[in-house]
């Protein structure tokens, strides 16, 4: 992935966590009725793989979803997100600020607690 530390590639986080599960490459593509070819791609960053695939990879080898979108450089927005955008005008408006206002990684750190603590309250304004 060009600019980008090929310690933190896609490939490389999937296979250190297939590794450290003891999963073979052939048996994790198995079960997640994979050709094994695909996943080797996928792991030497050959191929990025699909939302759905990834979020596959996720579950089984207990990564974090979100960061694997961010390293496949998607933005990993669902029909479901879509359509809560389409009813939530404010939720698009943010978006774009967020994104003409160039926050910082330290920036959108503290809005994603932000939002975790008002999930958690319940708040739904």
């Amino acid at each position: 992935m060009p600019g980008k530390d090929p310690a933190d590639s896609l490939g490389k986080r999937i296979r250190d966590a297939r590794i450290e599960a003891q999963q073979t490459l052939r048996g994790l593509a198995r079960e997640l009725e994979l050709s094994p070819s695909y996943l080797n791609d996928i792991e030497f960053d050959r191929r990025v793989p699909s939302h759905e695939v990834l979020r596959q990879i996720a579950g089984r080898l207990g990564l974090e979803l979100d960061a694997l979108l961010a390293a496949a450089g998607r933005v990993g927005i669902t029909k479901d997100d879509e359509q809560y955008i389409r009813e939530n005008p404010s939720a698009g408006v943010l978006f774009r600020r967020v994104t003409n206002d160039r926050l910082t990684e330290g920036q959108l750190k503290r809005l994603l607690d932000q939002v975790d603590r008002m999930a958690q309250e319940g708040d739904s304004e």
